[in-house]
């Protein structure tokens, strides 16, 4: 049996190798996701459609994971490993999971065509739809991997196993990388303006199709080898008697129809954005001149949005996810005994704590959004760095309240409430949608997908302050007086730095078209200017929870050294 300290070494030890596999990950996403943009672009027919395509596994992975896998199967994971008959139980339960989730993944595929026409607009030509439909075939087969990846990386969490699950997407990344260039070495390099989509041929859609879906299959496959290491075997073993489907949980239940209204949220934006360049078209050429692939009118469609919200996520996924998950741990002990005043104490700490980087974050990608696109996306071109620019600013505006709201979702989940949640989602879901479609029909279309992130960041704004009323009565009171003086302390401070960072930018100069090295030197330039004036803002208003965001972080840095 452990000790409290051994206990908390592993754990301690378990988090690391969790971050550093998302850190890495994330780094090797970046790299990728560069060496796509030189193969499709980040605008124009060819990046959109296989934008849609590649998406299309992700949206239903969302809705199976949110259903079938997080309300049903993973909990009887962790069941499994507490009966008598665990071995009988685990075969039955990854064969039955293993088969639904081929059929589904079959059926889908063979529907391509009917998926891709329910995200995508009317108005895209015949041979658009085309291209997206054949990527597509290659693409929805990643589906059933990563339904694979997820149980199998439950199955090695429940053996205390958690380095493999977050390290895996490393892999994917890197074959990824390695598929991308033999595809710029064979092929070449998307052009400038994009090309016509009638010259992209079987081969190169094969070969992109190809190397997306074989990094998904070596992420979910190479589980097995830690699996079989640890001496675990799987047998195909049939039968739902044992299993335990009918006790999926009332918050899986509840999870699975807010994932649910949120896809309704990701269809919307999705036909919206696939509609853009065209709409664009017509306010500026005529519909022939768009569709023989004129340059000079670049619009953000959905492979920009695409773009701008993986910027967007970066400090959200490696920041504040890190912040809320630490604290889940402590939530959860004091939820399950009643514990009220532990809990205001750590929703407090957190929603301050999240701030002072979030705050932060959302000044710096206000003034530097261009600059920024164009040192983690260097592969795009100079249009394109100013309409993808455009949008993650429209995005930026929403990270303080998004930061809030994945902490407050964790508490919710701690009470196993997941009713709430939903309730909450439903009124986030009309903004959304509401918003994209005001701006849809009052905005010019080279404005749509702006219209589509400022409705996201404004509908976040509503869901925080629907979860804030739901917090204060779950938790009979919240110190509110000081999350919000807080969070007026520190919108003066980012004001402060902002300002004075698009001075320096003003003076520096910046042009998209100039090299990947002036934006790096601009942008460490203005970031440190603002990092400093910022530190030096709210150590003059005396700011505490900015010590809270850095010694977690200066505690790290000698394990790494080690």
């Amino acid at each position: 049996m452990s000790t409290p300290t051994s206990a908390s070494t592993s754990v301690g030890r378990s988090s690391l190798i969790m971050a550093s596999g998302t850190a890495v990950s994330r780094g090797l996403g970046l790299v990728r996701n560069l060496l796509l943009v030189a193969v499709v672009g980040a605008t124009g027919p060819i990046a959109d459609a296989f934008d849609i395509a590649n998406k299309v596994p992700n949206i239903l992975f969302a809705i199976i994971a949110g259903g079938m896998l997080n309300a049903v199967i993973v909990p009887q994971v962790m069941r499994a490993y507490r009966s008598p008959n665990a071995q009988e139980y685990l075969d039955k339960l990854l064969s039955l999971t293993g088969t639904a989730l081929l059929v589904i993944t079959a059926v889908f595929t063979l529907g391509a065509s009917a998926m891709v026409g329910l995200y995508t607009s009317n108005d895209w030509t015949t041979a658009q739809v085309a291209l997206a439909v054949s990527f597509a075939f290659w693409c929805i087969p990643q589906l059933f991997f990563y339904g694979l990846y997820t149980v199998l990386g439950q199955v090695l969490n429940a053996r205390g196993q958690f380095g493999p699950f977050m390290w895996a997407p490393a892999l994917n990344n890197i074959i990824s990388i390695a598929g991308l260039g033999a595809f710029l070495v064979i092929f070449g390099g998307a052009p400038r303006g994009g090309a016509l989509v009638e010259s992209w041929t079987t081969g190169q859609v094969a070969l992109l199709g190809a190397v997306t879906t074989f990094g998904v299959i070596c992420q979910a496959l190479i589980l097995v080898v830690p699996l079989w290491r640890s001496g675990f075997r799987w047998h195909l073993r049939f039968g739902i008697r044992g299993v335990g489907l009918r006790s999926a949980g009332r918050v899986g239940l509840w999870t699975f129809a807010a994932v649910l209204l949120d896809q309704v949220a990701v269809l919307v934006s999705s036909r919206i954005a696939t509609s853009a360049p065209m709409a664009a078209c017509l306010d500026a050429y005529t519909r022939a001149q768009c569709d023989a692939g004129t340059d000079s009118l670049v619009v953000a469609g959905n492979g920009a949005y695409t773009q701008a919200l993986m910027v967007y996520l970066l400090p959200h996924s490696l920041v504040t996810v890190s912040i809320a998950t630490a604290l889940f741990t402590g939530m959860s002990a004091a939820a399950a005994i009643g514990d009220l005043k532990t809990v205001r104490a750590n929703v407090s700490r957190g929603l301050r704590v999240i701030a002072v980087f979030t705050v932060f974050a959302t000044a710096f990608f206000l003034v530097m959004s261009q600059p920024v696109m164009k040192v983690l996306v260097p592969t795009l071109h100079s249009a394109d760095v100013v309409v993808v620019g455009q949008v993650l600013a429209a995005l930026g505006l929403g990270l303080v309240p998004l930061g809030a709201m994945a902490l407050m979702k964790w508490v919710y989940f701690a009470f196993e409430d997941g009713r709430t949640v939903f309730l909450i989602q439903i009124p986030v879901t009309i903004v959304l949608v509401g918003g994209a479609l005001a701006g849809m029909a009052l905005l010019p279309g080279r404005w749509w997908v702006v219209g589509v992130a400022a409705a996201m960041s404004l509908s976040n704004f509503v869901g925080v302050a629907l979860r804030i009323g739901g917090m204060i009565d779950r938790l009979e009171g919240l110190d509110l007086a000081r999350i919000v003086r807080l969070h007026v302390q520190l919108v003066a401070a980012a004001v402060a730095a902002g300002l004075i960072g698009w001075g320096i930018l003003s003076v520096w100069g910046f042009e998209p078209s100039d090299s990947w090295w002036a934006a790096l030197g601009v942008t460490t330039l203005v970031g440190t200017t603002m990092v400093a004036v910022y530190v030096l803002a709210l150590r003059l208003m005396r700011v505490d929870e900015l010590q809270g965001l850095i010694r977690p972080m200066l505690r790290k840095l000698p394990r790494f050294s080690r």
